[in-house]
């Protein structure tokens, strides 16, 4: 098992070129598609403590129906907008990595070389 995780949709140009980025420096990490895999309460709050963010941070509004779901609402709590990516899972921006440095959300790609 990898001590370097990405969370991964395969279907983002950035996530793939993140992916791209850590095998061109011969790391092979754990890939976890985290539409098909899902998300729980407790992995999103470990993710958003060790990245020193909040859950409105890695919130992805384009493609999704955030807006409609009122999620970008300043008013609306981290723990319903946390609520929600548990519910669909393409609320979370991607790609997350994270290494024994760290962990990030890599937009762009190249910020990923800053956990190695």
């Amino acid at each position: 098992m990898s001590d370097i995780v990405i969370y991964h949709n395969p279907d983002c140009g950035t996530s793939l070129n993140t992916l791209a980025l850590l095998r061109d420096k011969g790391l092979e990490p754990t890939v976890v598609e985290y539409l098909t895999a899902g998300w729980s309460r407790q992995q999103l709050e470990a993710l958003t403590r060790r990245m020193g963010v909040s859950a409105r941070e890695i919130l992805r509004e384009r493609g999704t129906r955030a807006v409609e779901m009122g999620l970008t609402d300043p008013s609306t709590s981290d723990e319903a907008i946390i609520a929600a990516m548990i519910m669909d899972p393409i609320l979370v921006n991607r790609p997350i990595v994270t290494t024994p440095k760290g962990a990030a959300l890599c937009r762009p790609a190249e910020l990923v070389l800053s956990l190695l």
